[in-house]
This record gives structure tokens, C-alpha cells and sequence, in this order.
């Protein structure tokens, strides 16, 4: 019970901070909202759907089985390990960001975040997401979830592509000296 507790508080206070910080952001004239770098359908359907794949583990936490077949216990500790791992890159990245944060392309200046988890990974809260997706893909065992998953992942990677274009057509040489140091995932 504690645990299914814990489960659930990690995508319901990422999401307060997320939507949360968009009012706040709005307060000081910022959009959080930026232009989808990729066709909008797409864009704005993987990212809804990743509360989807949350609400199926969250769900399966409390013994609400979405699957027929029923994870081992190791699985399902490999699962727990992803979706607090991920979870934990989602905050700390968020958090890094500050006012340059968007959900898509920035419609105003931004500055070119390089330091925290930055230094490791290009795309940490992406690999986040990713993280997460594969928890709930394990701990369910549900192919509904498998496949959702699939489709988030490869437009993210879309996305992922599209920003880097962008980011080095806003910052230039910076950001082409930063992808020579820093890997896009890991």
C-alpha cells in the first residue's frame, strides 16, 4: 500500500510541477508553451499519451491488473528501480532547465542549458520519459502499454532530432562545441 503510495506521487506532483510551473511561468510573461518542432498531431498525442503509460502503472500498482500475466517479483523490481531512476531525471532536469523549460520550441530567447545532468546526457529528461515507459512496459506486462510506449518513444525521438536543429540554428557554434562533448542520450 505504501509503495502503490509512492508510485503515485511521482507523476502527480511531476504534473502539478509541470502544469504549476506553466501558470507561474505565465505570471512572468513566459510561454512554457512552445511550437511543436514536429507536425502537431503527433507532438501533442505522445506527449499526453505518456500520462497514459503513468496511469497504467499506477494503476497496476494498486492491484488493478491490466494484464493477464502478472510480472515476476525481479521484474517488478527492475520496474520500481526505471521509475524512480526516471522520475528523478524528469525533477532534477526539470529543475535544471529554470525559465528556459518548454514543452516544444521556444517562441522567444532562451539560454543554452550545459551544467547538472547537461553535462552527461543532451536529452536527460527525455531519457527520463524513456525510463518510465519502460518501467510501466515491465511492471504491467500489458502490450496496449508495449505499444503506446513504441509510438512515444519513436516521436520523441523525432522531437528530440527536430530541437537539435533548431538549437544549433539559435546557438551555433556553442551548441555543435557541446554535442562534440556531450552524447544525446548517454
Amino acid at each position: 500500500m505504501i509503495l502503490s503510495f509512492i508510485v503515485t506521487l511521482f507523476p502527480f506532483f511531476f504534473l502539478i510541477i509541470l502544469f504549476g510551473g506553466g501558470a507561474l511561468f505565465r505570471r512572468k510573461n513566459i510561454n512554457m508553451d512552445g511550437s511543436p518542432p514536429i507536425d502537431k498531431w503527433p507532438f501533442y498525442l505522445s506527449k499526453y499519451s505518456i500520462v497514459i503509460i503513468w496511469a497504467a502503472m499506477v494503476l497496476q500498482c494498486w492491484n488493478l491488473n491490466l494484464s493477464p500475466i502478472q510480472a515476476p517479483a525481479l521484474l517488478k523490481s527492475v520496474a520500481l528501480f526505471l521509475w524512480f531512476s526516471g522520475f528523478s531525471l524528469l525533477y532534477i532536469g526539470r529543475f535544471g532547465m529554470g525559465t528556459s523549460f518548454r514543452i516544444g520550441s521556444p517562441k522567444e530567447s532562451t539560454s543554452l542549458k550545459t551544467n547538472g545532468l547537461f553535462k552527461f546526457s543532451r536529452n536527460p529528461m527525455y531519457i527520463g520519459v524513456y525510463a518510465t515507459i519502460l518501467a510501466s512496459v515491465l511492471y504491467t506486462l500489458n502490450p496496449i502499454v508495449l505499444f503506446i510506449g513504441i509510438f512515444i518513444v519513436v516521436v520523441h525521438h523525432k522531437i528530440i532530432l527536430s530541437e537539435e536543429h533548431y538549437l544549433l540554428n539559435v546557438f551555433g557554434k556553442d551548441y555543435r562545441d557541446y554535442c562534440n562533448l556531450v552524447r544525446r542520450y548517454l
